[in-house]
């Protein structure tokens, strides 16, 4: 039978309704699409299906954008869906996670849900990691899918950067990264769990292999392997979003910069806080390994170490940053951080659902959420960001 498909799912699935009333999940499909599809897993209450036909095709429906999406891999899995559309479908999905986790509705922010789209839409990403297959090609992976597609090119990276001709030693990944200097760095690295951090170089193909970006007018010099913000765009928002949410005057002089890899965000949080005395702690070798010469200016102290284990020992803040991994930050982190009574929290996350845990556990430890903005950081993919402002309830 036909299935009308009326909301996307986290993860970018087509949700539509079986005969029988159940859900139905489908890769592939829109809001306003209808489709036929065969059933792949049936449960009692819902079931999930292959999409094999576009019956009737949603206004929003474009020809995909990403030929490598097109071919089969996971990178671009909205790049079929009109740009222009994709924030609110994103919104609509935050919306659904934050009202069915942390029972917060758009009637408990002020002016609801902001959402903020960075530009531009295509070649964005300055740097990536691929697979390699076999013969020593790199490329994406597919879709739920260890193989890789090495003959079709992904949209999202900045214009030169897999632009990778040379071969590579089949099993590895490679790093590849166009920093603010314009240079390019390929790095092999071995193969690690998807989800996990890749963190030691085994070999520098191309470049020396340490980065260069600045935010504003401050330099940050780092392994190709540290993190850093994926979206040409990003690091210069979510300053511009901590500076303005985090200004004010302190009773405790003090900041915690969480998760805070090479620290890109203490320079707006020193502009927030009139100076204070940052804290700024990570345990990635890659990112803590070296002191960044372009934070001298600033006060303040790298702390080595992950931050479930730190927390306790750091001296008492005023202002919190936290931009935890996909995973969230997680109930006995936020505990911890509540329990130092911060005067005001900024809580970047990149998965709806692990942001949502997080904020019901800042809500069960006396925070109330005042504002969140989406961040549209990863066009032509379900991925977003979100940030939330916390503040303690009287």
């Amino acid at each position: 039978m036909p299935i009308h498909i009326t909301r996307i799912a986290h993860g970018g699935e087509g949700i539509g309704q079986l005969e029988d009333g159940r859900v139905v999940f489908i890769p592939g499909a829109i809001p306003g699409d209808t489709v036929e599809a065969n059933i792949t897993k049936s449960k009692k209450r819902w079931a999930r299906a292959e999409l094999t036909e576009v019956v009737e095709a949603s206004e929003d429906r474009v020809v995909p954008a990403c030929p490598a999406a097109a071919a089969g891999a996971g990178c671009c899995d909205y790049s079929h869906i009109n740009p222009a559309a994709q924030p609110e479908l994103k919104r609509d999905v935050l919306r659904g996670q934050l009202a069915s986790i942390a029972g917060v509705r758009d009637d408990d922010l002020a002016g609801g849900i902001a959402l903020r789209t960075l530009q531009p839409t295509l070649g964005w990403r300055t740097r990536v990691r691929l697979g390699v297959d076999e013969s020593g090609r790199a490329g994406v992976r597919r879709a739920r899918s260890g193989d890789v597609i090495a003959s079709q090119r992904c949209t999202q990276p900045v214009p030169g950067l897999m632009d990778l001709d040379q071969r590579f030693t089949p099993g590895s990944e490679v790093v590849a990264v166009i920093d603010a200097a314009g240079a390019r760095h390929v790095v092999e690295t071995a193969r690690v769990q998807r989800g996990r951090r890749v963190e030691a170089i085994e070999n520098v193909v191309e470049g020396t292999g340490e980065v260069t970006e600045r935010i504003g007018g401050v330099e940050f010099r780092f392994p190709a392997t540290a993190f850093w913000q994926a979206h040409v765009r990003a690091p210069e928002v979510y300053s511009e979003i901590i500076r303005s949410w985090g200004a004010g005057d302190y009773a405790n002089p003090v900041a915690w910069d969480l998760y805070g890899g090479v620290g890109a965000f203490v320079p707006a949080i020193a502009e927030a806080t009139g100076g204070a005395h940052i804290m700024s702690v990570d345990y990635s070798p890659a990112a803590t390994a070296a002191q960044q010469r372009g934070l001298a200016a600033f006060d303040v102290e790298m702390v080595a170490g992950k931050v479930e284990a730190s927390v306790g020992k750091l001296k008492p803040p005023g202002l919190v940053v936290l931009d935890p991994p996909r995973a969230g930050a997680g109930e006995p982190v936020v505990a911890a951080v509540a329990a130092a009574r911060p005067e005001r929290v900024i809580h970047i996350g990149c998965d709806p659902a692990t942001f949502a845990r997080d904020l019901a556990a800042w809500r069960a430890s006396g925070y109330g959420v005042g504002s969140i903005v989406l961040v549209d950081a990863f066009p032509n993919t379900h991925h977003f960001e979100s940030i939330a402002l916390l503040e303690p309830v009287s």
